[in-house]
């Protein structure tokens, strides 16, 4: 086995030993590469160095090493100015952190020379641009309010209010507004532009094109009860990062009204000091991206201090569902029966990862954290043979992992809590066109809407999950949602098997929500209490082969007395009350969630599932 050594105090002139450690994880990665190009020569092995070979020499395709690689990362923060890429080249290497410590892997920027004025640090940091600070190892939220002051309309270029506050403000281009409820599965992030006086009135005047593709895309009528029409955006629900907003301890500001000179602005917590209290920024959007390569494993580290600057810029945050937001072309009217309609992106983006595999083979991520993450945590797409184990994704803006075009996933016994802080669409864990992939033994709680997503695919497998509190912001999700066709047959099918799914919070969901047209599904033996609706029948476009087998609630789902075509329900027990309910989910409980040896994921988690 070849080893490398790096620690965040060590120094890239060194052989990368135990005793003398690298300082960079680029370092060791250039080192492995010399490996590769010139096995004779073992750069690893050589403490003294020497000339690498002429590049031109270098074969292009890397010859297998002769014995596995493995960097240990040790405890400490190691700092990254920039996204650490491995391709092809970097394959059949171990990243192995947490001996005797915590490894973390940051993109964080360190934020110091704070000035104190009427109460409030400052400091100056250049061109830095952040939605993420952490001060005394603890998050500091974007200052805000909530809603528009007054009363306000919206107007063709955004909107008027009679309140003369938000002239105080600070610089316009800074501030965001948040409309939640869009439509119920919605929230989306819009910049202003300017706020002026007229008269005793105030106009704000909204980016471009943001707000014009807002008043295009947000459109729907539901004419029956709890619904009704709405045309664009409404008021916003909060309004952020702002100077005037910064009255709660805790909370943060960015002002970038001078070019290349922003000024940070922090409202300390009592007890913290500008000399000796840490504050990190989150400056990288990409803390890791992995191409290509096989043969990977990342063990015991901690991904953390990253962000996603595109609600920042003039397109905005137009989200639609889930993940995913609009960013221009067409639009499409989608009818759904009875006269009612909504509008939706013909096409869309994805809210993008901070640690990024794209078609990597044989990958495994195993006791790994995630957190203090700006975008989505995890992502993989396309490649093979991926394995993510004993991992937990806490205190993240986007969602937790997501998998699109992969075959052959196991997600198993990792714990996904507190996500979608910023980004409210965003599932715990998400799989799509995909094949093969299992979600099996995770626990995933406290989440704004969907537990765990399945897209369209084939053999997918969701086994023994606990999923609770759920859509706690946005509605019409489920704590388990699948949609669209899972194969051609029930033999390559979804199988969604043994989960308990409890405290579905928001109305207007379904716990166990098979949707738009998904085909080929066996819902069998799952345990479902305290949801709104605990599952649905009849969607648009209708189930095809769906088949629900022994799954026991404490209600009815709605329409299971009479199944539309496509669905098929044998031996659901809906139970008498709360102590039938319990006898009856004990087996199932027992076995869903994590498995013994990986209990200790929720060590300082109460029994309601939150971090202390």
């Amino acid at each position: 086995m070849h080893e490398l050594y790096v620690s965040p105090s060590g120094d890239d002139a060194g052989p990368g030993t135990s005793q003398r450690p690298l300082a960079t994880l680029t370092r060791a990665r250039d080192l492995i590469r010399d490996l590769v190009r010139d096995p004779a020569r073992d750069p690893i092995r050589d403490p003294d160095g020497g000339p690498a070979r002429d590049p031109a020499r270098i074969p292009a395709r890397a010859p297998e090493r002769d014995a596995p690689v493995v960097v240990h990362l040790l405890p400490g923060t190691h700092r990254l100015t920039e996204t650490f890429e491995l391709t092809e080249a970097d394959s059949g290497v171990t990243y192995r952190g947490g001996d005797g410590g915590e490894t973390v892997v940051s993109g964080g920027r360190p934020i110091t020379g704070w000035d104190l004025r009427d109460g409030v640090w400052l400091a100056e940091v250049g061109d830095l641009e952040t939605r993420g600070l952490r001060v005394g190892g603890r998050e500091a939220g974007r200052a805000a309010i909530d809603g528009l002051p007054g009363t306000a309309v919206r107007t063709a270029t955004g909107y008027v209010t009679d309140s003369a506050e938000p002239r105080n403000w600070g610089n316009p281009a800074d501030v965001e507004f948040v409309l939640r409820g869009v439509y119920p599965w919605t929230e989306a992030r819009l910049g202003v532009a300017a706020v002026e006086a007229d008269g005793e009135a105030t106009v704000v005047t909204m980016t471009q094109p943001a707000f014009g593709w807002a008043v295009e895309l947000y459109n729907s009528v539901v004419p029956w009860e709890g619904g009704g029409e709405s045309y664009g955006p409404g008021l916003p629900t909060r309004v952020e990062n702002g100077t005037g907003f910064l009255t709660e301890p805790g909370t943060f500001v960015l002002d970038t009204s001078r070019p290349g000179r922003h000024v940070l602005r922090y409202r300390p917590r009592p007890g913290e000091d500008p000399g000796r209290t840490e504050a990190v920024a989150s400056a990288l959007e990409t803390l890791v991206r992995v191409t290509g390569a096989h043969d990977v494993t990342f063990e015991g580290v901690t991904f953390a201090d990253a962000t996603w600057l595109r609600p920042n810029r003039p397109e905005g945050f137009l989200h639609y569902h889930g993940t995913g937001y609009y960013d221009g072309g067409p639009i499409e009217k989608v009818s759904f029966g009875e006269g009612a309609w909504v509008t939706v992106p013909a096409e869309s983006l994805t809210i993008p990862a901070n640690v990024v595999f794209e078609d990597a083979v044989r990958v495994t991520v195993e006791g790994c954290r995630f957190t203090r993450l700006g975008a989505t945590a995890l992502r993989f797409s396309g490649g093979t043979d991926v394995l993510v184990r004993g991992s937990v994704f806490e205190d993240v803006r986007g969602g937790g992992l997501t998998v699109t075009g992969s075959r052959r996933v196991r997600i198993e016994n990792n714990l996904v809590h507190d996500i979608g802080l910023e980004y409210s669409g965003s599932p715990g864990l998400a799989v799509a066109g995909g094949e093969e992939c299992t979600i099996a033994h995770n626990q995933v709680n406290d989440v704004p809407h969907c537990g765990i997503v399945v897209g369209p695919g084939r053999s997918t497998r969701v086994l023994r999950n606990l999923v609770f509190n759920t859509l706690k912001v946005l509605a019409d999700g489920g704590g388990i949602y699948l949609s669209g066709p899972q194969g051609g047959s029930h033999d390559d099918g979804a199988v969604i098997r043994g989960n308990v799914v409890r405290d579905t919070l928001t109305p207007y969901n379904f716990a166990l929500y098979t949707d738009y047209g998904a085909a080929w599904v066996t819902v069998e033996g799952n345990v479902v209490q305290r949801a709104d609706n605990t599952a649905v029948l009849r969607v648009s476009p209708p189930l095809e082969n769906v088949v629900l087998r022994g799954n026991l609630w404490d209600a009815a789902p709605v329409g299971w007395d009479d199944p539309p075509p496509g669905v098929t329900v044998e031996g659901d027990v809906v139970a008498a009350d709360e102590a039938d309910f319990a006898s009856r989910a004990a087996g199932v409980v027992a076995l869903a969630g994590l498995e013994a040896g990986h209990a200790h994921l929720r060590d300082g988690l109460p029994k309601d599932g939150r971090r202390t």
